[in-house]
């Protein structure tokens, strides 16, 4: 066997031993609910205007701590909560997969916003909801201590991906699957 596929086995295996470990921490229903509690505290301190953006949704999807390694081949996965009003519907996980020039791993929260009923029944309705083939996400780029407001956004679907330093830019949710779990 020469090194390049060597290379490439023990990517996969490193990858797949990564997202194993990340996917065996399923979290309890209130888990879920007290960690995107915490994640959407975080993301109305860095973004002006965000509790009152999120007010005006019909609903959004808040995935506290997704995963996303990569060593060639990469792949993310996380588990959040759909909340209308305030409560919490449903529970999901995302996940995804790329291939290309990638080494690491970074952990990210996701806030996505259905601004209409139509998008969020369109969403509800889905079995594996995926970015760009069920529906497409307007990725929002703002910086900390920048405001939103639904009179300068005004796509269906909006996400934001953030962390402890704001705000991060140019990440894409492309292809990203969304599935209900049961807690």
């Amino acid at each position: 066997m020469n090194t390049k596929v060597r290379h490439k086995i023990a990517a996969l295996a490193s990858l797949s031993a990564i997202l194993g470990a990340c996917s065996s921490m399923e979290w309890s229903a209130s888990r879920i609910d007290s960690e995107a509690d915490k994640a959407l505290l975080v993301f109305q301190e860095e973004v002006n205007g965000a509790a009152v953006f999120l007010d005006q949704a019909e609903g959004y999807l808040v995935f506290p701590r997704a995963i996303r390694a990569g060593l060639g081949v990469g792949a993310e996965t996380g588990e959040g909560a759909l909340r209308v009003g305030g409560k919490t519907l449903d529970y999901f996980r995302i996940t995804s997969g790329s291939i290309g020039f990638q080494v690491g791993a970074q952990a990210r929260s996701i806030v996505i916003a259905f601004m209409t009923e139509s998008a969020l029944q369109q969403f509800k309705s889905s079995n594996g909801w995926r970015v760009g083939v069920d529906g497409s996400v307007a990725m929002i780029d703002i910086g900390v201590g920048m405001t939103i407001d639904s009179q300068n956004v005004r796509d269906p679907v909006v996400g934001f991906i953030f962390g402890s330093a704001g705000l991060m830019y140019n990440l894409t949710l492309e292809g990203t699957r969304f599935t209900i779990i049961q807690r």
